[in-house]
């Protein structure tokens, strides 16, 4: 049996005998980009050096493709920031704080990053590899949410980077503990990927059968006739196809509604444009913030069957994602929310405005920038194929049933992946604490 002892930090319990509990300042020198506002997207360039950011950082491990690169000058601005094999990069700021990768090659060649990220450097008596693991343990993360606790913006400071306390086993052991990590986490990655790709197939099958039910109709015997329309192909006959302002009978935007003006208590249910990508589906009838009405003015009501668009959004490919308002209470929509009002199925309506033939003209011509707008002149001018009302309600009824389907399955598959996350989290926890030792 291992000989245990007190490391004197709470968070991090008993500690091997021969282990210390020293600070990462000690052992490390970290470093971040300080008075650099960044670089506007005009002064990217085709070639040159590569510019990280927290975006590059999916799964606890840096993504080397859709890289931005910046000039000479700019590269030379920061030289200690120029990133080498062995560096840690530590997302300080925004929602992502506390997300880590770390750079066991350079395939690019030379790279920097942006002001969101921190680099550490290990010195000799610390691993990097077993720095990162313990970056990725619940006890560093349990410390990021205590700090951030009550901060309005997100941030980490290189000053209570250096202070944070790790276990600090002998060198040897360091680098028998990352290896061990390395082969069990890279088999239990490699576990979440095939689970993670048959997600990925199952949301692409979802999109498909959306897709051919609200252009082919649900009779496969249907006479079919050229829409006229690339995107849409061969409808039935006796469908039309119409721009969707002729369909809507309003076509209307929300007004702001900020963080600070939703409250637990609040007298008026209402939605903002980023809950519409983060916390709803496809149809909802309860919204899940409450505001102040007399907070907000004027008002933007919507109510049973109007439909809401995201009218920002950071990526190209989901702009203008929908949802319909299925419940009975008017609701408020908040700012860069456009409101559908119509006299079509709801359902339907929805289903066909969110299928891959809409979303391919909601996103046609927009370039890739940081965030990206649709406006609700954008959204009235997309092509709808529409079948008349009773067919609609079939379409809507099959689909709702399909896709509930199709979701209970994701929804299994999902649960799959959290578990594999704590139990990779429990795994490095026991690890890099020294509760377990390698074989």
């Amino acid at each position: 049996m291992r000989k245990m002892k007190n490391s004197g930090v709470d968070w991090i319990g008993q500690i091997p005998s021969d282990w210390d509990v020293t600070r990462i300042g000690y052992e490390s020198w970290i470093r971040a980009r300080l008075g650099w506002k960044g670089l506007k997207a005009e002064e990217y360039v085709d070639e040159g050096f590569a510019f990280l950011s927290a975006f590059n950082i999916v799964d606890d491990k840096l993504q080397w493709e859709n890289l931005n690169f910046i000039n000479q000058q700019r590269y030379d601005e920061s030289p200690e920031i120029k990133l080498k094999k062995g560096d840690i990069l530590l997302v300080k700021d925004g929602a992502g704080i506390g997300k880590c990768a770390r750079i066991d090659s350079l395939p690019i060649g030379a790279a920097t990053t942006n002001g969101s990220l921190a680099v550490i450097s290990t010195h000799a008596k610390l691993s990097y590899r077993y720095l990162y693991f313990y970056l990725l343990s619940p006890i560093f993360q349990n410390y990021i949410y205590r700090l951030m606790n009550g901060m309005g913006v997100p941030h980490l400071s290189q000053e209570e980077l250096r202070k944070i306390q790790i276990p600090f086993p002998p060198i040897d052991e360091q680098k028998k503990i990352a290896d061990f990590l390395d082969e069990k986490c890279g088999e239990i990655d490699s576990i979440r990927s095939d689970i993670q790709k048959q997600i990925d197939i199952l949301n692409d099958y979802k999109k498909s059968v959306i897709t051919e039910a609200v252009t082919k109709g649900l009779n496969p015997k249907a006479k079919l006739k050229d829409s006229g329309i690339e995107w849409i192909g061969k409808i039935p006959e006796g469908w039309d196809v119409k721009r969707f302002k002729y369909i809507a009978d309003a076509l209307y935007k929300g007004n702001g509604i900020t963080k600070e003006q939703v409250f637990l208590d609040g007298n008026t249910q209402c939605v903002r444009y980023g809950e519409i990508y983060s916390k709803y589906n496809i149809s909802f009838s309860d919204c899940l913030s409450l505001t102040k009405c007399e907070l907000i003015s004027p008002p933007q009501y919507f109510e049973y069957g109007d439909i809401l668009f995201a009218g920002t959004g950071e990526l190209v490919e989901e702009i203008g994602k929908n949802i319909v308002y299925l419940g009975n209470e008017k609701c408020l929509a908040g700012g860069d929310i456009v409101v559908a009002r119509h006299s079509q199925n709801p359902s339907f309506l929805n289903y066909a405005l969110g299928s891959s033939y809409c979303q391919s003209q909601k996103s046609s011509g927009k370039a890739k920038l940081k965030v990206v707008h649709i406006s609700a002149t954008q959204i009235g001018n997309i092509l709808v194929a529409i079948p008349p009302l009773p067919e609609q309600k079939a379409i809507a009824d099959y689909l709702d049933e399909k896709c509930s389907e199709i979701d209970a399955t994701i929804a299994d598959k999902q649960k799959q992946l959290e578990i594999l996350d704590e139990y990779k989290k429990s795994l490095i926890f026991e690890y890099v604490t020294g509760k377990k030792e390698v074989p």
